[in-house]
């Protein structure tokens, strides 16, 4: 058990650890950025396929 904690104390003391850190929240902020931009084009999407379908005659039922 003292390795781990060992290991767990170079970690946090060492530059790694604020740089995994960093990374991590760049990566968070772009999975937000994507899942949002995915979000906005499917909405986009199913507009313009509700606008087609409507202009042909075929609505929903």
């Amino acid at each position: 058990m003292k390795s781990l904690a060992k290991k767990v104390q170079r970690f946090l003391v060492s530059e790694d650890g604020p740089t995994a850190v960093e990374y991590a929240v760049m990566l968070a902020l772009i999975v937000i950025v994507c899942l949002t931009a995915i979000g906005t084009i499917g909405t986009n999407a199913n507009t313009t396929f509700t606008n087609v379908a409507s202009k042909l005659g075929g609505g929903t039922p």
